[in-house]
């Protein structure tokens, strides 16, 4: 029986990984797989990293990868733009199959990739570029398909959610607990693209897409990160019966697809709110079939290269599919809910002077946009001195606070920034 040949690009923590994982158990995949599996080439333009391995041919140009006798290519060099891409149109353009688990490239290129792929009769899987070893990606392409989704909301970047854990279990800062996570290997040295929320709108992109048969968008999804979540926050959220987390929430609505990225007060004992530490969560409403909850490690050499190696598998025994669940052909362009519509229940948090009128004040510019509060929690100190009110709204549009809010920013009692994080009850 003849093998299938694997070419590995980038030969970091997880390229590593797949290329050791074959070595260790390549017969017992195979077997598997129901036909013998190879990894025939690997490509890095470090050359000390190729000559760890002792593939039989080794690349540093993508192209030269690309035109190999490998059957198979696993693009894991990562990247919007550039090499990964490239490697990716001419592996299919000669006929290979490719693994990938670039979230950025496929969120960005995602469905002229998939056409190509399909033009070409080959597949182009990507689970490990979406919550690393959750299989929510063939879930969502295969499994729940018969009743439709309605919602995807997910706990997408472990980086984020270790954060938020410890300054919850620690009352620390932002600041304080980001260094530790970066001296932990957690957090990159530049943290922007976990933090800033970026990484978890690439992936929630795809799920979008997987979800309800559109391209992805990254343009349309609103994104904001964590650095203003302070302890203050995790506190009052504990006291609401809250705790607060860095969602990825898509959501079909009658005014067109809502994808927003945000720190959001999940109520506590939920599954997506007991999510701890670097793992991963996601939370499907298949309508009629239920609600389903997929938890685990959303990142590392094991996790990744498990779901990297799941695709090979699933490649070998034929099983090529769609892309994103349909032909990219029949993929619509995403129709967006506007700016501002999604609707929910809010926590907000006004650093003011404790001075008389001051609540008055707030009140009145709230219910001038007709937003109405549900709770309050006001502690007082020394007349004259900054002092928190935290209020919890009944359900409004997001417009109507963000409204209210920029009036309210401008008053002199006002010392900071109003903070507004959306509630999610379930």
């Amino acid at each position: 029986m003849n093998a299938m040949k694997i070419g590995v690009a980038g030969l970091g923590t997880v390229g590593g990984g797949v290329v050791k994982a074959f070595a260790k158990s390549g017969e017992a995949l195979g077997t598997r797989a129901g036909t013998p599996l190879e990894v025939v080439a690997v490509c890095d333009r470090d050359e000390k990293m190729r000559a760890k391995y002792e593939a039989a041919q080794k690349f540093d140009d993508v192209k030269a990868l690309a035109a190999s006798n490998a059957d198979l290519i696993v693009e894991l060099i990562g990247g919007e733009n550039g090499a990964a891409p490239l490697l990716v149109e001419e592996a299919l353009k000669a006929g290979k199959h490719v693994v990938t688990a670039n979230k950025a490239m496929m969120a960005r290129h995602g469905a002229r990739l998939a056409a190509l792929a399909e033009k070409n009769g080959r597949a182009l899987k990507f689970e490990a570029a979406v919550a690393g070893g959750i299989p929510i990606v063939k879930s969502l392409r295969e499994s729940l398909m018969v009743f439709g989704v309605s919602a995807v909301r997910g706990i997408l970047n472990g980086t984020c959610n270790y954060i938020l854990t410890q300054m919850e279990a620690t009352g620390r800062s932002f600041a304080d607990v980001l260094k530790d996570a970066q001296a932990l290997g957690y957090a990159e040295a530049d943290p922007e693209l976990d933090v800033g929320g970026g990484d978890t709108s690439h992936k929630l992109a795809l799920l979008t897409a997987l979800a309800f048969g559109v391209k992805p968008d990254l343009d349309a999804v609103a994104v904001q990160g964590i650095r203003h979540i302070t302890p203050d926050d995790i506190a009052f959220a504990r006291e609401f019966g809250y705790r607060i987390k860095l969602l990825g929430i898509a959501k079909k609505t009658e005014n067109g697809i809502d994808q927003r990225v945000q720190p959001a007060m999940v109520r506590a004992g939920t599954a997506l709110a007991d999510v701890d530490g670097v793992l991963n969560g996601v939370v499907v409403n298949a309508n009629e079939a239920g609600p389903f909850f997929f938890e685990g490690r959303g990142a590392g050499e094991c996790a990744t290269a498990n779901a990297v190696i799941a695709d090979i598998v699933d490649i070998a025994r034929g099983n090529l599919g769609s892309v994103f669940g349909m032909p990219a052909n029949n993929l619509s362009a995403l129709s967006a809910a506007p700016a501002g519509s999604a609707t929910s229940a809010f926590y907000l948090r006004f650093q003011v002077l404790d001075v008389p009128g001051v609540l008055a004040e707030i009140a009145g510019h709230l219910a001038k946009w007709r937003v109405s509060i549900e709770s309050m929690i006001q502690r007082g100190r020394a007349p004259g001195e900054a002092v928190s009110i935290v209020m919890i709204t009944h359900e409004t549009s997001q417009s109507a606070v963000e409204s209210a809010l920029k009036t309210i920013a401008g008053s002199d009692s006002v010392i900071a920034p109003p903070c507004m994080i959306p509630m999610e009850a379930k």
